[in-house]
């Protein structure tokens, strides 16, 4: 399975490429500049100590790959998604953008679709099986690959096929994924954001995360 990540120079792209790279993925980094793309995964190629990624300009990534996981700011989001909304036709779209709104990053306000997953499933249509997750995990974390992350991932999506490949997303990357429902659930599991992020602050950490218990 291809994956391209869409905002793969970032932060969080960039550590989930990684992980699933090393896990065996191929993996794609996309941005709005090729140049841009390739010589950020020339640098995570470096750290890794092999040929695991590519880098291509946001369509041509989305068009080469099976996965699409789209990791930019809320402001860049609408942007990027019509920018490949023909390329992502008959594919899953991994949406783990979260709709902050600076500078109160700690408070709940819900963007005008109620969720950025159902806005970028409104936008694309149904033609592309959006799936909603990876919101709660640090990026610190991420980019740490001997650290165990503790935090479940929730995964929200009207198809379940593709709710279970992106948990199979989770597990590669080091993680348990946990349906979570359908892609209206997408406007609690975003919103939880926020709420993580005051708890950061308010207790001095910066990786608080979500366990869900009594799965065994």
């Amino acid at each position: 399975m291809v994956v391209a990540v869409l905002g793969g120079t970032g932060k969080e792209g960039s550590g989930l490429a990684m992980r699933w790279a090393r896990s065996g993925y191929q993996v794609i980094i996309g941005s709005r500049d090729a140049q841009r793309a390739a010589e950020r995964a020339a640098e995570m190629n470096t750290r890794l100590g092999g040929d695991y990624l590519t880098g291509m300009e946001n369509s041509a990534a989305a068009a080469a790959a099976d996965v699409v996981v789209l990791s930019v700011p809320y402001s860049a989001h609408r942007a990027t998604l019509e920018s490949v909304r023909d390329q992502l036709q008959g594919k899953i779209l991994l949406d783990i953008t979260v709709p902050l709104k600076p500078p109160k990053v700690r408070r709940v306000q819900l963007p005008e679709g109620k969720a950025a997953a159902l806005e970028a499933q409104a936008l694309v249509g149904e033609g592309v099986r959006v799936v909603s997750a990876f919101h709660h995990i640090s990026y610190d974390q991420l980019g740490d690959f001997d650290h165990e992350i503790d935090c479940d991932v929730l995964v929200c999506g009207d198809d379940p096929d593709a709710r279970e490949e992106i948990i199979k997303l989770a597990q590669a990357a080091g993680m348990r994924g946990i349906h979570a429902g359908p892609l209206d659930n997408a406007i609690a599991v975003e919103s939880l954001t926020p709420v993580l992020l005051f708890i950061n602050n308010k207790y001095g950490v910066k990786d608080s995360g979500i366990r869900i218990t009594g799965i065994e």
